[in-house]
């Protein structure tokens, strides 16, 4: 073994050899690699004396967000590969136990970039991996990432934060097949749309190609691998979070207080529904359904944010106009605040059915700007609504999802969350 390398003692045997009975098997991985050796320079003076894993966060270390996801998620053992600080980090998970799961730990020198770290372990390694870096959490759905590498079968693929909103600078470009054609480190290449979040599912096999270099993973592998068009991309419109700097923990710290949150549609969950075609033009055209403002007490009361999320095509086919929506919204949630309820947000799309846009449901638009405006985890957030489209649109952004009919009122489906909470 490398001098400049220590596997603990106590986990070498079990990751030398436990493994090998699964490195066949064509089930979904069970095991996590988060890559949390670095200094964390741009969280001086915070890492001075903690390492970027143990940042505090709603008084809970980052990592320990990072290991309830993994859990949560189906993940067995997680491999912590460290450098800086490492003792805060293995005092502090332990073997994993109190999470229902195995951690084991690589300590390297300090100066160690991710290529050396990850080439040091490659024994340890499964077949195929998830790979983290230590710094972001994005609100991953592992069965749906493992369909999709499954059927391209990739020696590797990453996550793509699809980066609309300008949120960070782009360092790849995927072409419309879903592989990456380019990653570039520096942010500068042609055509370049999203940014690689880690989030990577590793064929073991890849690990191969990392050269002796003491450089990044993503510059050492992901450069390889998009050329020789082996690297998928798994592209998300979900926002991730970070710890990497500064200036990304008041977002990163929103995001975490995962305060409880309903998105509801409009037509057909709080009002009655117009026939196809026609639409409320006015507040006098606007009749509630039964329960509906006892619903929405009952979320306030139960400390839930409400947002709306409704197609409103009537403004795009010219029978109404923007004022007129909003005139109707602002006397809706008028009513709802005398009812005790409250309306936190209300999202609209205006365009026709046939315009093409990526607001108007079943495409997931609106609930991905709700997510970036309002901090939303959309997959601790339900979306009820009263036909397919919203069930499309709300499996397209990751929610979890409810119908209303007419035997099942809001009402029902609002006492089904309050008491499941």
């Amino acid at each position: 073994m490398n001098d400049g390398f220590r596997l603990l003692e106590r986990e070498q045997n079990s990751c030398f050899g436990a493994y090998d009975s699964l490195r066949e098997s064509p089930q979904r991985p069970t095991q996590a690699v988060i890559l949390a050796g670095g200094q964390g320079t741009r969280l001086r003076p915070i890492t001075n004396t903690r390492p970027k894993p143990m940042i505090d966060i709603h008084g809970e270390p980052f990592v320990s967000y990072q290991i309830e996801q993994l859990r949560e998620q189906g993940f067995e053992r997680i491999l912590l590969l460290l450098g800086y600080l490492p003792e805060a980090v293995q005092e502090y998970c332990g073997d994993g136990s109190r999470w229902g799961l195995k951690i084991e730990y690589a300590v390297s020198a300090v100066e160690d970039e991710t290529c050396r770290r990850l080439k040091l372990v490659a024994p340890c390694l499964d077949s195929c991996f998830l790979l983290l870096y230590c710094d972001n959490y994005w609100p991953m759905q592992i069965e749906k990432m493992w369909q999709l590498f499954m059927a391209a079968n990739p020696l590797a693929m990453i996550t793509v934060y699809s980066n609309k909103d300008g949120y960070t600078r782009n360092n790849v470009r995927v072409d419309q097949d879903g592989h990456v054609a380019l990653y570039d480190k520096s942010c500068t290449g042609p055509g370049l749309q999203g940014v690689e979040i880690s989030y990577a599912l590793i064929n073991k096999s890849a690990i191969e190609l990392l050269p002796e270099a003491n450089v990044s993973v993503a510059e050492a592998l992901y450069t390889q691998l998009a050329e020789r068009r082996q690297l998928l991309a798994y592209v998300t419109d979900h926002r991730y979070y970070s710890v990497g700097g500064l200036h990304r923990l008041p977002l990163t710290e929103a995001f975490l207080a995962r305060r409880p949150t309903i998105i509801l549609d409009r037509d057909g969950v709080l009002n009655k529904k117009p026939r196809r075609a026609h639409y409320v033009r006015s507040w006098d055209e606007f009749e509630w359904l039964p329960g509906a403002k006892e619903a929405l007490r009952l979320l306030k009361e139960a400390g839930h944010r409400v947002i709306v999320v409704s197609n409103q095509a009537g403004i795009g086919r010219g029978v109404m106009t923007e004022a007129d929506l909003q005139q109707i919204h602002k006397r809706m949630r008028a009513e709802v605040e005398q009812a005790g309820g409250d309306i936190e947000a209300v999202y609209c799309c205006p365009h026709d059915w046939d315009a093409g846009c990526e607001c108007r449901k079943p495409k997931p638009g609106l609930l991905f700007q709700a997510q970036r405006e309002l901090s939303l985890d959309l997959t601790r957030t339900p979306f009820i609504g009263d036909d397919e489209r919203d069930v499309q649109a709300a499996h397209a952004a990751g929610c979890p999802s409810m119908l209303v009919s007419s035997e099942v009122s809001l009402l029902d489906r609002v006492r089904e969350v309050v008491n499941n909470a």
